[in-house]
């Protein structure tokens, strides 16, 4: 895939007339990472952001213990590490390629200028900033307002929203699934044999298949 192409498949710059792909993707820079290679530093000055063109980022902090924490993980299509573009800040979080990464690199110093001269570009970008809030809102509100069952739950029928089947695989590892949830793989996988114990879900390895959508739907939803 070309740049022009990449930049086109990012979403947040849907609908934009050709000359302004254009222009981006003339300031585009392709990088590559190995899996397990960090983009970005917390607390760092942020001088640009990534868009993935084949591969898959995870965003995470981790506690002065030591543990680590997913916020979110990011593949082809989806912007990394804007907000403190915008905000003439630093990354709050780590980024790092969870498997070989093919990214683009957009400059912080050019693509302001790009931002100065286009206002319809911003108002795409703060749309687009504004979802990611909403985003980070329903986390915290997972982490902080749910029992594990009911996040657990709750990341299965996520998995199942953007699929055409009720059998699909799990997109991470499951310790990475377990960091992401805020808890342990081994509460994880307790978790997943009850909800097959109680003809639930169907787990073989893995890929998992719902049996029962409107149970897992009602234990997603206790704590609320």
């Amino acid at each position: 895939m070309n740049k022009l192409a990449a930049v086109k498949a990012i979403a947040f710059f849907e609908g934009l007339p050709e000359e302004k792909f254009t222009k981006l993707a003339d300031i585009a820079v392709i990088k590559r990472f190995k899996k397990g290679e960090t983009l970005f530093l917390g607390d760092v000055p942020a001088n640009g952001f990534f868009a993935p063109i084949k591969g898959r980022v995870k965003i995470f902090r981790t506690s002065p213990a030591g543990k680590e924490q997913i916020l979110h993980v990011f593949g082809p299509g989806e912007a990394v590490g804007e907000v403190p573009v915008f905000q003439g800040g630093t990354f709050p979080a780590h980024g790092e390629a969870l498997e070989n990464l093919e990214t683009l690199f957009f400059p912080r110093t050019d693509f302001e200028r790009i931002i100065r001269e286009d206002p319809d570009l911003a108002m795409k970008m703060m749309a687009m900033l504004s979802q990611r809030l909403r985003i980070l809102v329903n986390k915290i509100d997972d982490l902080s307002l749910k029992e594990t069952p009911a996040r657990v739950a709750s990341y299965i029928l996520l998995l199942r929203s953007s699929q055409d089947s009720a059998t699909f695989k799990l997109d991470l590892p499951k310790g990475q699934i377990a960091h992401y949830l805020g808890t342990i793989q081994e509460t994880l996988s307790r978790i997943f044999k009850r909800l097959a114990e109680d003809g639930i879900i169907e787990v073989n390895g893995k890929e998992i298949t719902i049996l029962d959508e409107a149970a897992l739907q009602d234990i997603a939803d206790q704590g609320r």
